[in-house]
């Protein structure tokens, strides 16, 4: 399961899409809409991105943690759109024999999709302020 979509992430259907018998451990990555940046106050995050790219890019990495890491199922899916805080922005999960190796290639997941994938984020602050910035930013 690869998704980029303007609905609510089902993190529960991402987590049972990657388990598997083979599969000791699972690892669940959220990241959400936090009230504070730095100390600024967010009142809702907008993301955009340019969904051919983004989805082209999320199955290169798909690709990329199979080949890096003993991973037996891969999931992501990022929201785009208004989010309010508590919202979750973005979901990773990876499925691997051993829980080490599930933290490392989760991890390393969601590091290169930050870095990597064409989603821009603009903070819409509590006094009015906006600011927009690329998804690598915690």
């Amino acid at each position: 399961m690869i998704e980029l979509t303007q609905q609510p992430i089902d993190f529960e259907s991402l987590t049972e899409s990657v388990r598997s018998h083979q599969a000791g451990a699972v690892v669940l990555f959220l990241g959400t809409v936090r009230e504070f940046t730095g100390e600024a106050r967010t009142a809702w995050l907008e993301y955009e991105a340019y969904p051919e790219m983004a989805m082209a890019a999320l199955q290169r990495l798909a690709a990329e943690v199979r080949e890096r890491f003993s991973v037996i199922e891969v999931a992501m899916s990022h929201r785009y759109g208004r989010l309010a805080l508590g919202d979750i922005a973005v979901a990773v999960a990876v499925s691997s024999p051993h829980r080490a190796q599930a933290f490392e290639a989760g991890r390393w997941l969601i590091d290169k999709l930050k870095e990597s994938v064409p989603i821009w984020k603009k903070e819409h602050y509590a006094d009015g302020t906006t600011e927009w910035l690329h998804a690598t930013s915690d």
